[in-house]
């Protein structure tokens, strides 16, 4: 048994051996995972996740000895990551269905060989993580017998390496920490983590990964029924109010909006559409219909069959309003004969200032807008809804694309005024955003494209409603998936026509308007809600904590720091993320009160010149001072310039980990 303080001193392996290439093939393994990595049903959508395997192998890298045989401790690292050639055969054989199963053993040869890489073979077997804790049980006597520790899982292994260095279980420190996939991951293993930020959204996020995806297994059941049932409390309601179902067994699934606007040229109303394919799968397509009487174009929905769908596809792509060749100019012919083109920018009257600002003539939304005025520019439309209905096979339901009746534009109608009427008291509740747009690099576009100045502005009453529900049975466990949910059911998010999806909003880092967008109905939208995670329960009497705080006010005492820190032209987290603090700033559960639900733009480090250098000096020298005693500090530094990092100061005597 190591005995306290025994390797205070000992330099760690990470310090002298890292296996970059193999981990770095692992990493690509993780991120191509998607939603089967482990914490993105919280939430996918902040962008500086780490994976955990890389996580991992910083915290083991920065507890285990440096012994003098380099070769010997690498083999024993890998051995503990899952990343030797026998761990590697095993994490194959998992993964092949068991008519193939030989095959990973000549796969094995023949990466001995070199006619395959590691790389190779990791891109067919299962991940580390997913192998269970069978899979490490032939391990532990080959770390004993090296490090002189009697462990038989990795929080024991954690544990004593921490009581040689620290005298204690070690104590990790996460002053950046995001989405909390650092500190979860240091958690998992058994070390007591402290995860903070000054994003009360990463905070959220952090919280999340502790409380949920690290829940015990009786937990992780309580938590799935509440998510369950919030999805169906969902749909009930929406269900009470009669806004989604057609009265003949149809529901709606997804509501397809576009904007409208007035041609210059012609005096009709347009339908703003890139392309009118509706559905690839089901080889659907919109026809606009003029009428003449009315000047604008009715909108039905056609089925194609197989013979004729690809010429299909590939006129109706090309006779969208807003075709992508044309480069922002609306198209359109009422009579088959004569084409009327006309800039986008012109019809919303783009135009520069004095000062050469970009302006133009939209009217600016008052709070109390849900919909745009009969006088606006930007007018928006409903012109098609996805319906389903349960069959009799368990499990599945049919669907079917429609054009828009008389009977949907009521149930719109309904939706509008009853949100209309309940926008006073769900606001005073603390229900539905009150917070204004605030001008910034990434959140200038809704408010110049579009005149939306309060973050209520980006749903329509269709999501509001449904927002306003679900904030309104919100608890701190379901509060990740709720927000997950808005992401997922906004006027940013994109009709995929490939998948028959609606996308999320921040598939990438801005707040991107769009020309038409999808609308998921109750149904849609629960599967976010319910977010099924996998369990993965945080040892017994681990310690975790979040804090929300920017790094340099840090005041615990920890032992070593693993952190992604913020680069110089780093995500503008501090901006985009209002998205969601304006849906929890009033109100929000008692967990989550203690809390500063503001950006706090001004505390935030960014920036590239003296500001950014200052910023970072501060924090790390604040963390130096709260550091003990052989502690370090591993930087997740992957910006392309390390000259942004010159002004990082050092710690005293301490190690610092790049």
């Amino acid at each position: 048994m190591l005995t306290p303080f025994s390797l205070q001193h000992a330099p760690s392996l990470m310090e002298v051996i890292f296996p970059v290439q193999r981990l770095s093939a692992e990493v690509f393994k993780e991120r191509q995972s998607g939603s089967g990595q482990t914490l993105t049903p919280l939430g996918s959508y902040w962008k500086g996740r780490k994976p955990l395997i890389l996580n991992k192998a910083c915290v083991l890298g920065t507890l285990l000895p440096a012994t003098g045989d380099d070769v010997g401790d690498l083999r024993l690292f890998e051995r503990l990551m899952g990343m030797d050639p026998q761990a590697l055969q095993a994490r194959l054989r998992a993964a092949l269905p068991r008519s193939r199963a030989p095959l990973a053993a000549e796969m094995a040869e023949r990466y001995r060989r070199g006619e395959l890489s590691y790389a190779d073979l990791v891109r067919e077997a299962k991940r580390p993580e997913e192998m269970g804790e069978g899979f490490w049980e032939g391990v532990w006597d080959e770390v004993n017998a090296r490090l002189g520790t009697e462990a038989r899982s990795f929080p024991e292994l954690v544990e004593q390496l921490g009581v040689a260095r620290y005298g204690r279980r070690p104590r990790m420190a996460d002053p950046f920490s995001g989405s909390g996939q650092i500190p979860f991951e240091a958690a998992r293993l058994g070390c007591d983590a402290r995860a903070a930020d000054l994003n009360p959204v990463a905070c959220l996020l952090s919280w999340g990964a502790f409380h949920v995806a690290g829940c015990s297994a009786a937990d992780a059941v309580r938590q799935e029924k509440a998510r369950r049932e919030l999805a169906r409390a969902l749909a009930r309601e929406m269900d009470a109010l009669g806004v989604e179902r057609d009265g003949r067994g149809w529901r709606g699934r997804a509501y397809l909006y576009c904007l409208e606007v007035r041609c210059p040229q012609s005096g009709w109303m347009v339908p703003v559409l890139p392309t009118l394919v509706i559905s690839e799968g089901h080889r659907v397509v919109a026809r606009l219909v003029p009428d003449p009487v009315r000047k604008r174009y009715d909108i039905s929905i056609e089925y194609v069959d197989a013979a004729r769908w690809p010429e299909e596809k590939k006129r109706a792509e090309a006779q969208g309003t807003l075709p992508r060749a044309e480069k922002g100019t609306l198209v359109h012919s009422p009579d088959g004969i004569t084409a009327y083109r006309t800039r986008m920018s012109t019809i919303r009257g783009d135009y520069r200032d004095e000062q050469g600002n970009n302006r133009n003539r939209l009217r600016p939304w008052e709070k109390e807008d849900i919909v745009p005025r009969p006088e606006d520019i930007l007018q928006e439309r409903l012109y098609c809804v996805q319906w389903i209905r349960e069959t009799e096979e368990a499990g599945r339901a049919e669907s079917q694309f429609r054009a828009v009746t008389e009977a949907d534009l009521e149930r719109e109608r309904r939706v509008t005024e009853y949100v209309r009427a309940h926008l006073a008291d769900w606001e005073a509740a603390g229900l539905l955003p009150d917070m204004k747009i605030e001008a910034g690099a990434k959140n200038d576009e809704p408010i110049r494209t579009r005149g939306w100045t309060h973050w209520r502005h980006l749903f329509n009453p269709r999501q509001l409603l449904a927002g306003a529900i679900l904030r309104r049975h919100m608890t701190a466990e379901t509060a990740p998936f709720v927000m997950n949910a808005l992401n997922y059911n906004s006027k940013l998010c994109i009709w995929d026509k490939g998948r028959d999806n609606v996308q999320n909003v921040f598939y990438n880092q801005a707040l991107n308007t769009q020309n038409n967008y999808g609308c998921r109905g109750s149904v849609f939208l629960g599967n976010v809600v319910e977010g099924r995670m996998r369990p993965c329960p945080l040892p017994e009497g681990v310690a975790a904590e979040v804090l929300n705080r920017p790094a340099e006010q840090w005041e615990e005492e920890y032992d070593f720091c693993v952190t992604d820190p913020p680069y110089g032209d780093a995500v503008n987290y501090e901006e985009i993320y209002e998205f969601f603090i304006a849906w929890m700033r009033r109100n929000p559960p008692e967990e989550f009160r203690g809390w500063v639900w503001d950006s706090r733009r001004a505390l935030a480090v960014k920036g590239t010149g003296e500001g950014f250098r200052k910023g970072m000096v501060r924090a790390f020298r604040r963390l130096a001072e709260n550091m003990s005693s052989g502690g370090s500090i591993t930087l997740m530094f992957t910006h392309k310039s390390s000259a942004l990092w010159g002004g990082w100061p050092g710690s005293s005597g301490r190690r610092g980990c790049g």
